[in-house]
């Protein structure tokens, strides 16, 4: 009975010195904040929780989205075992499911096997998990921040159902905040969260409730050393270490300064543009909204002067999407660099501009009968594709014919730049319309 008594005050002393995001992770489904989509009663992770299933999941999100918590859930009832893909290796998987046989053996007790940052096993360890998982011996649960398209082996992707976690929002987040500030659990309602504070928390944590919860817990510590009963804005940063950005996402600072982050790659100027995409980052604007803007910039503002200038702001996006923050803040700043150093012409912007204009003022006549369709029956009676000059058969590919509505003949539209690659785009666009609209003679006339 004594015995009893020791262990059970050891482990509410253990769990008492815990980090505050160990002792608020969640007990069950309905204290899991975000996800609706998996939580929605009849949606697959419900059932598996509630009905206690076998399946082997796979759960793919950003880092603190709660992942590791919905495994422990999926647990439930079952004996837990969790392997960190950054340590261990086929020796440790083999041993684990050799434990897990034993235990349904002898005992009749199921394992769950939680693997997490699975996309770090190679393609021998993730081989390793597969006699376990087809046997039946263990659900395997693993955890990814990476695309398990990309990162996970087709035998075990085949063999797992797989969700898709979303960062959280700042209204979990906040939901999280309140809970661990009132919760016995957590900081017991012992101290005050002014709104400015819990503000800067929430740019902070950027989606991931483990980053906001260390946070406050780092600030609790620190108000509780110097007995204050509130963490106010100076405290907070001072325990973070990190400065609060003014940056309204819904406001004005939103605006401002998306706004000064294009002109400054518009104007050229990379460092500026630099410290404007760092200011964002660091107040927690969705890396997304950024990716997208400089994808749009590409073309806008630098376009055919740079031809590779689009390529790289994709090629950042797609970066942003397969590793997440904060490694993907690397992506984002090459681009931003490529693109701010990168010769400038608007030539694209207003080439469609000018051509959208014709369009919407009616100057849209018909398609020259050359230019037809002529491969449905009936098509040759209508005389549609005669007298079709096909460009491979003439010198250098290209050969005199009318290709826009009579409308729109001789309409320029593209008007590229002398800077760049859109130098040389000039000499030979003012060769190639030469040729296809037939090049005047002395007289004016065309040839």
């Amino acid at each position: 009975m004594a015995g009893d008594l020791f262990s059970q005050a050891a482990d509410e002393a253990a769990d008492a010195a815990a980090p505050l995001a160990a002792r608020m992770r969640p007990r069950s489904l309905d204290e899991v904040v975000g996800q609706s989509h998996l939580l929605a009663p009849g949606a697959p992770l419900r059932q598996l929780v509630d009905g206690g299933g076998t399946t082997s999941v796979l759960l793919w999100g950003p880092p603190g989205s709660g992942k590791t918590t919905i495994a422990r859930l999926l647990a439930a009832g079952r004996h837990f075992v969790e392997l960190s893909a950054v340590t261990a290796g086929v020796k440790d998987v083999r041993e684990a499911i050799a434990a897990a046989k034993d235990r349904l053996s002898f005992q009749g007790e199921r394992t769950v096997l939680f693997v997490d940052e699975v996309h770090r096993f190679s393609k021998s360890q993730q081989d390793a998990l597969l006699p376990g998982v087809e046997a039946g011996l263990v659900t395997f649960v693993g955890a990814t921040t990476e695309n398990p398209f990309f990162s996970v082996i087709s035998p075990l992707l085949s063999r797992s159902l797989l969700l898709t976690l979303e960062p959280l929002g700042d209204e979990a987040i906040e939901l999280l905040i309140e809970r661990a500030l009132q919760d016995p659990r957590g900081l017991g309602g012992d101290l005050q969260l002014p709104a400015e504070s819990l503000d800067h928390l929430l740019r902070l944590s950027a989606g991931d409730a483990r980053r906001a919860l260390t946070a406050l817990d780092a600030a609790a510590g620190a108000a509780r050393t110097l007995e204050r009963g509130s963490i106010d804005l100076e405290l907070l940063e001072q325990a973070v270490d990190r400065a609060a950005v003014r940056y309204d996402r819904e406001g004005d600072q939103h605006y401002d300064v998306i706004s000064a982050f294009i002109k400054s790659l518009r104007g050229s100027d990379v460092d500026a543009a630099l410290h404007y995409l760092a200011r964002m980052l660091e107040a927690g604007e969705d890396p997304r909204f950024i990716a997208r803007r400089l994808v749009i910039f590409a073309s806008e503002d630098v376009g055919l002067a740079e031809p590779g200038a689009l390529n790289v702001a994709v090629a950042a996006a797609h970066a942003l999407e397969l590793v997440g923050l904060p490694e993907a803040r690397l992506n984002l700043a090459q681009a931003t660099i490529h693109l701010a150093l990168s010769p400038k012409s608007n030539a694209v912007i207003t080439a469609i501009g000018a051509a959208t204009a014709d369009v919407q003022a009616g100057r849209a006549g018909r398609v020259p009968p050359a230019l037809r369709d002529s491969h449905y029956p009936g098509a040759k009676r209508l005389e549609h594709g005669r007298g079709y000059r096909y460009p491979h058969d003439f010198p250098g590919g290209v050969v005199e014919q009318q290709y826009p509505p009579d409308e729109v003949v001789g309409r320029d539209y593209y008007r590229p730049s002398d800077r760049g690659a859109e130098r040389a785009a000039s000499e030979r666009l003012a060769a190639l319309r030469a040729t296809v609209r037939g090049a005047p003679d002395e007289d004016g006339a065309g040839q």
